[in-house]
């Protein structure tokens, strides 16, 4: 052992003694040892500005997480709550107060222009008067007082935007596969779900742009028939590809083509996946995560190692070490870029966990409780695509069974065979991201 692996042995011996409670004894003072070895070998991690910093400017304009949190008790107060992520409330909602609206627009605006300017400023760039008065381009007053309704309903509104000076990061493996992630990723100015500023994404490579035969390949074997492969790829379509993953949102660590995700407790769907490829081949599982510093306890929460201090981590602390230690998030991009075990492992759980035509179906009308399956309902690869993807994105199927109910009850109805015949009106009301009735890839209600 050379000098450098001793005194990293050393040290993760003094740290493990310190903190072994921290971690769940996944991995040995050895493994400890090589994985910070592999970590901080010369030129496998290195951080710098993006290639469009010139451009742009060093300095950029950007949503603060707390402007975001706060948003999402605006959605709440205003009852929009079950809005998708790929939408803004606005004081369109019905019943809502419109100067509630009215001042969060106005009070966005203001502190982007303030934002922008301190960019400007500290980017170099000439000063612009934008004084009322100026005649070029005339200044965004501020609202005035947030209305006291909506302070009483959301809180007290935050600062809606900051300045922040975004980084690259690169991660180069042993073959020479080199990853990038660039920090505070851009968001919409009333997006609700931003958590966290150092967290990073990438869409991967979707399925529609992968060789067909590889992705009926990978399917089958994950026990998906022909038509069950087009419902779940035109899903993907709105979430990315195996190698997908994303660090700044709710769902803390997500990763693949539906976004399994391993939220704050550090486990989720993200945590089944793991242990899905585990089970099935732990060689390969190794191959991917083990050899990297990362596994999945007995209770699905993730475990990693510190990659620089070689501390074990489980469960909420793994995955916020995840987010900001973009060398692991690597690890899950690499996987799904080259594993086929990783790739149909996220294939079965998507089944087992989203997949919505054997779910229970209880519907009340009137004082008669009817009850059946999903699939006594929606025949239709559209319907099934459109409740998978409100169950991947929301983790339950309602508004469901009330739609049904509804339409039942007006037209008459006793049977869930005869709630069939209105599929179109009942998808109608479900769609969730995207109307899959206007997708000619998929069977359609008749």
């Amino acid at each position: 052992m050379n000098r450098i692996n001793s005194l990293v042995c050393i040290s993760l011996f003094l740290a493990s003694s310190a903190v072994g409670a921290i971690g769940q004894g996944r991995f040995t003072l050895e493994e400890k040892t090589k994985v910070v070895a592999y970590w901080n070998s010369p030129g496998r991690y290195t951080v710098g500005l993006p290639a469009d910093a010139g451009k742009s400017g060093i300095w950029q304009v950007r949503l603060t997480a707390d402007a975001s949190v706060w948003l999402g008790k605006y959605q709440r107060a205003l009852g929009a709550n079950q809005l998708p992520p790929t939408q803004d409330t606005s004081g369109a909602v019905k019943g809502s107060p419109m100067d509630w609206d009215k001042w969060v627009k106005a009070k966005i605006d203001y502190d982007r222009q303030l934002a922008s300017q301190r960019a400007n400023r500290l980017n170099g760039k000439p000063e612009v008067d934008v004084s009322i008065n100026s005649g070029i381009s005339p200044a965004i007053p501020h609202p005035g007082p947030a209305p006291e309704t909506l302070v009483a309903a959301a809180g007290n509104p935050p600062v809606f935007a900051t300045v922040v000076a975004p980084q690259l990061h690169s991660i180069l493996f042993e073959d020479n596969e080199s990853l990038e992630y660039v920090d505070n990723v851009p968001m919409r100015p009333r997006f609700a779900y931003y958590r966290f500023p150092q967290g990073v994404m990438s869409v991967g490579t979707n399925l529609r742009d992968m060789p067909s035969d590889i992705v009926k390949g990978l399917f089958a074997d994950a026990g998906f028939n022909e038509s069950e492969q087009r419902v779940a790829a035109s899903v993907s379509k709105l979430e990315g590809g195996f190698d997908s993953v994303n660090t700044y949102d709710t769902g803390y660590v997500s990763v693949g083509f539906i976004q399994f995700a391993c939220l704050e407790a550090g486990r989720g769907s993200l945590g089944e996946v793991l242990s899905n490829e585990r089970k099935t081949d732990p060689m390969a599982f190794d191959n991917d995560f083990r050899k990297f510093g990362m596994d999945i306890s007995e209770d699905g929460s993730l475990v990693v190692v510190d990659p620089s201090t070689g501390v074990e981590l489980a469960g909420r602390s793994a995955a916020l070490k995840i987010i900001d230690d973009k060398r692991l998030i690597a690890v899950f991009q690499r996987a799904g870029r080259h594993s086929k075990e990783f790739r149909t492992a996220q294939i079965r759980v998507a089944r087992a966990h989203y997949w919505p035509t054997e779910d229970s179906l209880n519907i009340l009308v009137g004082d008669k409780s009817i009850v059946g399956k999903v699939a006594d309902v929606i025949k239709s690869e559209a319907g099934v695509a459109t409740l998978y993807d409100r169950k991947v994105n929301r983790g339950t199927l309602d508004p469901l069974p009330t739609v049904v109910a509804k339409i039942m009850k007006d037209h008459n109805l006793n049977t869930l065979a005869e709630a069939a015949q209105y599929e179109r009106e009942i998808v109608s009301a479900m769609k969730y991201r995207t109307d899959f009735l206007n997708d000619t890839s998929l069977s359609q209600p008749k």
